[in-house]
């Protein structure tokens, strides 16, 4: 039986998603992921980040790996940046995506929702860590869930 996390998104939803996560890459040398569970059963910040590590998104290279956490059921979700994306992002940058994707969440928008944040995240990683040659994809895009 399909859990709630897993049919959350339709596949089609999934792969908008996990696109827009590469197209944001292909222009910087930062990470972005999606983490959906079912329930939070702590601080939905303090469980951000411990997926954050979990998620090993506190190995890259320039430390600009960011983590979109959602809990479903609970109707939490966090925005996680690492130390050298959120040491050059402007001191409200993360309430400012949260509030972006928070307007569309209140309207059921969840997959628009989170496009609409990765997409913000996208512009300023390219900003603060232009996509180089150089530059490997050093974590999976796909969408994971616990």
């Amino acid at each position: 039986m399909e859990s709630q996390v897993e049919s959350f998104f339709t596949a089609i939803e999934e792969q908008e998603i996990i696109d827009c996560i590469r197209a944001a890459e292909r222009r910087t040398s930062g990470e972005i992921r999606v983490h959906l569970e079912r329930r939070c059963h702590t601080d939905v910040y303090a469980r951000a980040q411990e997926l954050f590590h979990a998620l090993k998104m506190d190995n890259t290279k320039q430390e600009n790996g960011i983590l979109f956490y959602l809990a479903i059921e609970d109707r939490q979700f966090a925005v996680l940046g690492d130390r050298g994306i959120d040491a050059v992002v402007p001191v409200d940058f993360w309430n400012s995506i949260k509030d972006k994707m928070q307007a569309r969440f209140r309207e059921s928008e969840f997959k628009n929702g989170l496009i609409a944040g990765i997409q913000a995240v996208g512009e300023k990683l390219a900003v603060f860590f232009p996509w180089d040659e150089d530059d490997t994809n050093e974590l999976p895009d796909q969408i994971t869930t616990s």
